[in-house]
């Protein structure tokens, strides 16, 4: 393990204020009269961003997936990503909650879903009884911007800081469906250091949780492994410069810490004595990957 890994391995990431083990108490609590749970994922992090408590206090509810902010995503995974969840028996649908993208069908697919025990509803008489949706998700995922445009309102609280959404409520999205919206949730302790580091690439976990030249070193690390071609063409890099570099006869870590100080000075980021602003460097980094100018990207 090098040492900007250790940092991140010795780092607390344990993070759960206590608003939402009082939020997760309510959403059990609220679920009883729930008909579907519409579960909202980052279709850049669908596990990493998937809670596990989720999967526990909804069993036995029917539910769908929305990968949503697919168009930050690259499309091949995006649609291996459906796949796997039609294997695992959930049905699945991708979305884009800025464009509007995929919503309509999302609704479509609720309705499916939940066809036949509406009908068993109306054959017992409970004619016009509307599907009872809630929507569930961890912080920062997009949710407010998903009930938006599904509802085709603006009033839902949206806001980029984790856990903006506070309040329980129901919203009306067609004559057929009506949404319990709930704020975002975490888990108590993340499964692992790269769980931690997926959700502070993303912006789901405020970065000063994490330091912030750390995460960037492990966005760059990953990219350069995966999806080199979107570094060298947003910093203007060379292959035989990224080749030449990490071919170093030096720790890796110093290495890819180099290729970052190199975009920084790309970016203007320069201080006294020609030195680089490390810590501005990393902002651009993770904000320009945040906002999609590094391209289409899925992390897992």
């Amino acid at each position: 393990m090098n040492k900007k890994e250790e940092t991140i391995s010795k780092t607390n990431i344990n993070w759960y204020p206590g608003h939402m083990a009082k939020t997760r108490r309510q959403i059990e609590a609220d679920l009883k009269m729930i008909d579907i749970v519409i579960e909202l994922l980052d279709a850049r992090i669908p596990k990493a961003s998937q809670n596990p408590d989720i999967a526990r206090i909804t069993a036995g509810k029917k539910k769908i997936v929305v990968l949503n902010k697919c168009d930050l995503a690259d499309e091949k995974k995006n649609n291996q990503w459906i796949n796997y969840f039609k294997k695992q028996g959930i049905p699945a649908v991708l979305t884009d909650s800025n464009s509007g993208k995929g919503i309509e069908n999302c609704i479509k697919e609720i309705e499916k879903i939940m066809e036949e025990q509406m009908q068993k509803q109306a054959e017992k008489g409970r004619i016009g009884r509307k599907i009872r949706a809630m929507i569930l998700g961890i912080p920062n995922v997009g949710k407010s911007s998903f009930i938006n445009r599904i509802s085709k309102r603006t009033t839902a609280g949206v806001g980029n800081k984790p856990g903006v959404t506070k309040q329980k409520q129901w919203i009306r999205i067609n004559d057929k469906i009506e949404l319990l919206d709930t704020p975002g949730v975490l888990w108590p302790k993340f499964e692992s250091e790269d769980v931690a580091l997926k959700l502070a690439f993303t912006g789901t976990i405020k970065e000063d949780i994490l330091q912030r030249t750390e995460i960037a070193y492990q966005l760059v690390k990953f990219l350069l492994e995966n999806y080199q071609e979107k570094l060298i063409e947003r910093y203007g890099l060379t292959e035989n410069y990224i080749k030449e570099t990490l071919n170093q006869e030096q720790a890796e870590n110093i290495n890819i810490y180099e290729i970052m100080l190199k975009i920084g000075r790309k970016r203007g980021c320069i201080i006294s004595g020609g030195n680089i602003d490390e810590e501005k460097t990393s902002r651009i980094i993770l904000d320009e990957f945040k906002n999609g100018k590094l391209g289409k990207i899925t992390l897992e």
